[in-house]
């Protein structure tokens, strides 16, 4: 199954806030939830899952692999602990949250044990997230191209990310956009708020509109229902040719996550 090209976000979300969140989401018709063993919220999401009343296998589930648990000796029970708190037999899709080149474990190493999840049934899909072109490379060569779900990428009006998406492209690998929003400072562009006045629509339609057009999978995060609502009808949104032109005309190289230790040399 491929990766939905919509979705919930859950970082930074905690506690009840990101039950209520995801409940929320599920009820207004979401159908795939983001999280990772690092945002330290995996049971309370599965929690809101098993709550919700939606059936598990209408609902596309990622998380992702923390740094630690990448040797081959720990990735897979990790993933077993990681399934107890969701509150699930699976995962519909695992990444490698990020490569942390120093960190002693070769790529080739946790994508094969990436792979041994899979061939357990532990999880449907594999992939990646915040990988440069070498790194994906690497990736690709451990386990197959074919096998790489997705790259999830930062990727915003003010981070384009060119060379690593032609790239991805290139090799047919799909891309997510996290941080599509750019932590909502997008929100305050004045070329976005006019391209949403005139449309109408809400500026976080708009920028994901124009994720969504490029082909990405976007999974913006909201506590607020009527923001969650909003989101969700982007995907109906028709963004002009021109309006695509203009947003892509806010590239700043605005990156808002690179961690030191975690990231490995940025393409753009």
């Amino acid at each position: 199954m491929a990766v939905p090209s919509f979705g919930l976000g859950t970082f930074r979300l905690q506690g009840q806030v990101v039950i209520d969140s995801v409940r929320t989401a599920l009820e207004l018709g979401y159908r795939a939830v983001d999280t990772a063993q690092i945002y330290q919220n995996e049971a309370e999401v599965g929690q809101a899952i098993a709550e919700s009343g939606v059936a598990r296998e209408e609902i596309y589930l990622t998380t992702k692999i923390w740094v630690e648990n990448y040797s081959k000796h720990t990735l897979i029970d990790s993933l077993h602990h990681s399934l107890r708190k969701l509150r699930s037999d699976y995962v519909d899709l695992t990444l490698i949250h990020w490569p942390a080149p120093g960190n002693g474990v070769a790529v080739a190493e946790y994508m094969q044990a990436l792979a041994e999840a899979k061939a357990a049934g532990l999880t449907r899909e594999i992939g990646i997230s915040n990988f440069n072109i070498a790194l994906t490379r690497e990736a690709i060569a451990a386990v197959g191209r074919e096998h790489i779900a997705t790259n999830q990428i930062e990727l915003s009006p003010y981070l384009q990310n060119p060379t690593l998406v032609s790239f991805l492209q290139e090799q047919q690998i799909p891309v997510t956009s996290y941080m599509t929003l750019a932590y909502g400072k997008v929100l305050q562009d004045p070329l976005i708020q006019a391209i949403a006045a005139r449309i109408p629509a809400t500026p976080a339609q708009v920028v994901l509109a124009w994720a969504l057009r490029k082909g990405y999978a976007v999974i913006p995060s909201s506590t607020q229902r009527n923001h969650l609502a909003s989101n969700l009808l982007a995907p109906q949104l028709a963004l002009s040719d021109s309006d695509m032109a203009l947003i892509d005309s806010l590239e700043r190289k605005g990156r808002e996550v690179s961690p030191e230790g975690l990231a490995a040399e940025w393409d753009d």
